[in-house]
């Protein structure tokens, strides 16, 4: 292990995860990390990936202590008809002072009606993102992605309601083709960077490093295949991020989709078509016939709001008012790492 804080600064700003995890911020700070689940289930079609989820279903819920956190979406729509009856469901809620944001939560309520379940709502407060991401950096040993918060304080919900388990749809985008944006164009090793690095390190760090190994190992001729980056890089730091609050909050997570992998081409004519994950529509509407097809939203975070009034980062590492220009998004990551960098200094 060596220090090596530029590059994990850089690594942090790219990827959301510290790529060479042999490389730390400072001495003794160690990575949370969980690798990958071995022996995943091949799918090749819709019908196999329904049954390989309700296989995954009926092993997380054997209990009777497992919760699920839905959405408004179809992939945790498609596990709602997987839990027992009478089961408890959590949609998270976003809550901004005088503002009107993104609620998932009737559309999540209708699912749970539909199937049976209980349904709560568990509201999140800037406040919560300040206070609990402070703990989940520690635990992690590096900055936190800002759906963490949600997932922890959801976990905590769980916890002191009686449950030891809770299941997510996660990595249904990532390994089925839910990433239209990424997979609307074939995307040069160049076009790639620009266009997934959340944040490019030199317009951020006064020293950086530009990391493209994770881009160039799937590169070919100058273009980057973007679904097979996506299901190894993209797909181990979502894991570890949901791993990482649930740890933290002490509850077992499931993630029946990251359970399977496309054993096929993926359509990419049908997913620029409009079609994306294509298999999960397929379940979606024999489950749920005649139910319209709810428009794709990412986790509702509303960090534009959140981080209006950040002013950026004032750590001698970052260039001054590098943040202006930043969407929402980009400045908490920004602040993440600012703030990572205080904890790691301070303790």
């Amino acid at each position: 292990m060596t220090t090596d804080k530029v590059y994990c600064m850089s690594s942090w700003l790219m990827y959301r995860t510290i790529i060479d995890q042999s490389r730390l911020f400072a001495p003794g700070v160690n990575y949370f990390h969980i690798y990958p689940p071995a022996n995943r289930t091949p799918v090749r079609d819709s019908h196999e990936l329904e049954a390989a989820l309700r296989k995954e279903m009926a092993a997380a819920t054997t209990g009777g202590r497992t919760a699920l956190a839905l959405s408004g979406g179809i992939d945790s729509a498609i596990l709602a008809k997987m839990m027992p009856p009478g089961s408890m469901t959590y949609t998270f809620k976003c809550i901004v002072d005088g503002m009107e944001v993104v609620d998932e939560s009737p559309q999540a309520a209708l699912y749970a009606k539909e199937c049976g379940l209980r349904h709560q709502v568990v509201e999140v407060y800037w406040d919560d993102m300040e206070q609990m991401s402070t703990l989940l950096m520690r635990h992690k040993g590096q900055p936190c992605h800002s759906i963490e918060v949600q997932i922890y304080k959801a976990g905590l919900k769980a916890k002191a309601d009686g449950y030891t388990d809770i299941v997510y749809g996660e990595s249904a985008d990532i390994v089925y083709g839910g990433m239209s944006g990424l997979l609307s164009t074939d995307r040069t090793l160049g076009d790639i960077i620009d266009r997934y690095s959340y944040v490019l390190p030199y317009k951020v760090l006064k020293e950086w490093q530009l990391i493209t190994g994770p881009y160039e190992e799937h590169t070919t001729h100058g273009y980057t295949d973007v679904h097979a980056f996506l299901n190894k890089t993209m797909y181990e730091e979502a894991i570890n991020s949901y791993e990482d609050a649930c740890a933290t909050a002490g509850i077992t997570l499931h993630m029946p989709y990251s359970k399977t992998y496309l054993d096929a081409p993926l359509d990419y004519p049908r997913i620029r078509r409009g079609e994306n994950k294509y298999l999960i529509r397929e379940i979606f509407e024999r489950l749920y016939p005649g139910w319209p097809m709810p428009v794709k939203t990412p986790m509702p975070r509303p960090l534009s709001e959140w981080m209006k009034g950040w002013q950026g980062p004032t750590r001698p590492e970052f260039w001054p008012h590098c943040t202006d220009p930043m969407t929402g998004d980009q400045k908490w990551y920004v602040y993440a790492l600012e703030r990572f960098l205080n904890i790691i200094e301070n303790s």
